[in-house]
């Protein structure tokens, strides 16, 4: 019952919003939009899901704990406060027409209890960029679009010396061709928990390369905070968060969503019997 009473308040929250009777002050471009941004300027990217809403009103994610620090954190790198570093938030404002029906009920329940969230944080002056160009599957009603997208983010890192940035079980690129146009890939591993505590060492480990490496990260809440300081060194950063899950989905044209094999897989010996040789040569630093 209570499940069902919220639902119900969701939707009729977000039908006040969807027809202009309440006012929506956040503003989010398309995925097309946020792609030739990154195609046609040498921007950084850093990227909010809900996990990091919900970090920033000061609950624990599955992966990090909560702390003031890091909510405090997060509430400055949301509002946007450099032209480039475009900052990615949830297309979710004006319309779920697009979504299938789970992601539209999930993103309806986010902004019930999230929403002033956004409005209190998020700079009014700014059209922030959205966070469904890594994850473009999943949600997307209709999928026809989403080849397309996959192939113009891909020239993003074409002929580029990549440097990833990722958790010991996320696999960026493995046993499929998402970083093949790639020129290079090297890896820096980082832990798979509270990776936030590891942010001095992954930056030591990082600024060992020169400025014309392009970083993609992939370590969840820490990324936040390594894309700011990366950016502000003079690197170009990409936060990707779950993008290789969302291309495999793509890849497998699963209906829903499934584990991935790859993402269970975590110690040299495990790698090596799975054939992630060209994975293993990668990594350069395991923190």
């Amino acid at each position: 019952m209570k499940r069902k009473i919220k639902d119900i308040l969701a939707a009729i929250a977000y039908f006040l919003y969807e027809k202009g009777i309440l006012h929506n002050s956040v503003k989010v471009h398309s995925i097309d939009e946020t792609i030739d941004e990154l195609l046609q300027t040498n921007k950084s990217l850093v990227r909010f899901g809900d996990g990091e809403i919900v970090m920033i009103k000061g609950g624990d994610l599955m992966l990090q704990k909560a702390s003031p620090e890091i909510a405090e954190g997060l509430a400055g790198i949301l509002a946007y406060p450099y032209d480039d570093l475009m900052v990615t938030i949830p297309g979710i404002f004006d319309t779920l027409s697009d979504h299938r029906k789970a992601s539209r009920q999930f993103w309806k329940d986010h902004l019930l209890f999230c929403r002033k969230t956004y409005e209190k944080y998020c700079n009014p002056n700014r059209i922030y960029y959205t966070t469904f160009v890594s994850r473009c599957y999943y949600y997307a009603q209709d999928r026809s679009n989403c080849g397309r997208w996959f192939a113009k983010i891909r020239k993003i890192w074409e002929n580029k010396d990549v440097v990833v940035v990722e958790g010991t079980r996320t696999h960026n690129g493995v046993g499929n061709d998402l970083l093949d146009t790639a020129a290079s890939v090297e890896r820096i591993i980082c832990p798979p928990r509270d990776a936030y505590g590891a942010i001095p060492r992954i930056l030591e480990a990082c600024e060992v390369y020169g400025k014309d490496r392009l970083f993609l990260l992939s370590v969840g809440v820490a990324a936040k905070f390594l894309a700011l300081e990366l950016f502000q060194k003079g690197y170009r950063v990409l936060d990707i968060g779950h993008m290789d899950m969302e291309y495999e989905w793509y890849v497998r044209q699963v209906p829903d969503k499934c584990k991935i094999e790859k993402h269970e897989i975590e110690s040299e010996d495990a790698n090596k019997e799975a054939g992630y040789t060209q994975y293993l040569s990668q990594i350069k630093v395991r923190l």
